[in-house]
């Protein structure tokens, strides 16, 4: 009797954790119950090799970031595949008529632009309220567009877009265009007193030399006096000699 009345215990305990594990099983979804079953394989048939099954596992989410584009061509929509079908699906629902700017890079110049969901046309976020994802102001909002140049799937585009700011914003949005308009006037200021200096100096220079022209000009034209003076009295000392010389001459030949 003790016999049957271990193994009657040995079938209800064995018959009660089945139950346990299909309910178990039941209450999982198929990835997860995919992943048990991979990992019961491997732990009861792996000849004790622990090896943990570590698949690539691709979201709707990331389906959408590799196949999302800002603007989408003829080209994408001809795709046919289910990854392509979702994004178009998602980018039907979006509203492309203004953006929403993050700009918490404006000073290196990069802005980041995307098309408005249906919760932010309905609150009017972008149109009526400032399209600075970071700002709510609703006055002196201001409507500008821009030219979007970005990078996606490998290729440099452009696109031209709306997008309404505050006049904070707007600061921020021309701010690097306005930082290098102002480099390049600082330059083109410094180039010109350079070439003011330079400029400057080289009258300075033209006249110094002129200076010196006038000062060797003036001292041989004083030398040249002095040398006629000289020439003169010499001429002068020799005529008296010759005088004296004829008297002498005369009166040697009429004692």
């Amino acid at each position: 009797m003790s016999y049957f009345g271990s193994l009657k215990s040995r079938i209800f305990d064995r018959e009660e954790r089945k139950q346990q594990y299909q309910a178990h099983i039941r209450g999982l979804n198929a990835y997860d119950r995919h992943k048990k079953f991979v990992h019961d394989y491997v732990n009861f048939y792996g000849k004790e090799r622990s090896v943990q099954a570590n698949l690539p596992v691709k979201t709707d989410q990331d389906t959408l970031r590799e196949g999302y584009r800002f603007i989408r061509t003829e080209e994408d929509d001809m795709d046919s595949s289910w990854e392509q079908r979702l994004v178009k699906r998602y980018y039907d629902k979006l509203f492309r008529e203004y953006c929403i700017a993050d700009m918490t890079k404006y000073k290196s110049g990069k802005i980041g632009l995307r098309w408005r969901t249906e919760k932010e046309v309905i609150s009017g976020k972008g149109q009526f309220i400032c399209g600075n994802k970071h700002c709510d102001q609703t006055d002196g909002l201001a409507s500008y567009e821009v030219n979007f140049s970005y990078f996606e799937a490998g290729e440099n585009k452009q696109a031209l877009v709306k997008l309404v700011t505050c006049e904070r914003c707007a600061d921020k949005l021309h701010y690097k265009k306005q930082k290098e308009k102002e480099l390049m006037d600082r330059k083109e200021k410094e180039k010109l007193a350079k070439l003011a200096n330079c400029e400057s100096k080289r009258k300075r220079d033209q006249s110094g030399i002129d200076d010196d022209k006038d000062r060797g000009y003036e001292g041989r034209e004083a030398s040249g006096r002095k040398g006629k003076k000289a020439s003169s009295s010499r001429g002068k000392h020799e005529e008296d000699d010759d005088d004296e010389n004829f008297d002498d001459f005369l009166q040697g030949m009429f004692p």
